[in-house]
């Protein structure tokens, strides 16, 4: 049996296979490995798409928000917000720098931070709030930033599953996600909406001090060769990846629409099975659907995952335990029922296939595959 993947990489490589296979072989016949000329090409081409004054390729999307965190100056004890539903990467770099995670709820219809559950947790200890922009869409930035201005508060954007999207204000601007806050983060992983052929990440800011900081940090502390002023670590992004990604980034544009496309169908092909939620928009916010997570009843979840699985369907559980009760972030300050949405979320969540390539076709067969589950009719 065919199997249905998550994530199509190949049908994707082989229809820009050309441009692709000549962009590899540029940086071969140049031999610039490491921060050549495909870096900062990359590096410019991804400055204009964003509208953002600068970009920071890195080596991959968590190295990217440790050193986002590290830019802004911050103590060991200082408290940084971050949602519990969330992979664990956005809390992992906090802990890492001896800085103190605040984990909190998310909002029940679009899985991102939840406003309140953050107004609820500042303290005279907070100095940052990390928003993550889930499965493609952004958060409520309109009031996240606006707390995070009244109470002198850092804004660090992960944007790493949703590069492309786009938030619109209430006097009508339009921002990039990650763009909005002090600084943004995303990750190149292969499966994201824009995606490298390895490890990859980037930071991106219009705050000039920030971005100068940042590039010190990635590179070892150094802005004068051997001259080390900071802290720092060795992050960069390769020439490689480089090149593959300012190929794909000509295509991001197509690849959103295609995912919103099969996202639209699926809507239309699923809304008449009761028993699931799908996806809810954010009225401010495009959604560029790097996951397209379905809610299943607990006691379904399981059985239709492996009901699909024996039909050739791949899908996911992202996540399947909040930060709060992943064993190495256990704290005395957090128990299980304090979180009662991402709890839920754990429980029900079910990520379908996604991607760039998905025909009508694939989506009208996964659905009917949903419905006779539910149906009864399981064959």
């Amino acid at each position: 049996m065919e199997q249905i993947p998550m994530v199509d990489l190949k049908g994707q490589y082989l229809r820009i296979k050309d441009e692709i296979d000549s962009a590899i072989q540029d940086v071969l016949n140049s031999t610039e490995f490491v921060k050549g000329g495909a870096v900062t090409r990359f590096q410019h081409n991804f400055e204009t798409y964003l509208g953002v004054k600068h970009v920071i390729p890195v080596g991959n999307g968590t190295d990217a928000l440790q050193i986002a965190l590290m830019s802004l100056g911050l103590q060991p004890g200082d408290e940084v917000i971050t949602p519990t539903f969330t992979f664990i990467a956005t809390a992992e770099v906090v802990a890492l720098l001896g800085l103190t995670p605040v984990v909190v709820d998310v909002d029940p219809r679009t899985f991102c931070l939840s406003v309140e559950a953050v107004e609820r947790a500042i303290t005279p200890k907070t100095k940052a709030i990390v928003p993550v922009h889930l499965f493609g869409q952004n958060a409520n930035m309109e009031a996240i930033l606006a707390l995070a201005r009244n109470h002198h508060l850092f804004v660090v954007e992960d944007a790493c599953q949703s590069t492309g999207s786009e938030y619109r204000f209430a006097d009508g601007s339009v921002k990039k996600s990650g763009c909005m806050g002090h600084i943004g983060c995303t990750s190149f992983f292969p499966s994201k909406n824009l995606g490298c052929y390895g490890d990859g990440g980037a930071l991106f800011t219009d705050d000039d001090e920030i971005a100068q900081t940042a590039k010190c940090i990635a590179n070892h502390g150094m802005t004068v060769r051997y001259h080390h002023d900071r802290v720092g670590v060795n992050s960069r992004l390769d020439s490689m990846q480089a090149a593959i990604l300012d190929v794909k980034l000509r295509y991001l544009d197509e690849y959103i629409a295609n995912r919103q496309r099969a996202a639209a169908r699926y809507d239309l092909k699923l809304a008449d099975i009761p028993q699931i939620v799908l996806p809810a928009k954010n009225n401010q916010s495009t959604h560029s659907f790097h996951q397209y997570t379905i809610q299943v009843p607990t006691e379904n979840r399981d059985s239709l995952q492996h009901f699909l699985k024996g039909n050739g369907i791949n899908s996911m559980i992202y996540y399947p335990i909040p930060l709060h009760l992943q064993k190495a972030y256990q704290d005395s300050r957090y128990q299980s029922g304090d979180f009662p949405v991402a709890e839920h979320l754990s429980n029900v969540v079910l990520s379908l296939p996604m991607h760039s390539e998905l025909s009508d076709e694939t989506v009208d067969f996964i659905s009917q595959k949903i419905l006779d589950f539910f149906d009864g009719t399981q064959v």
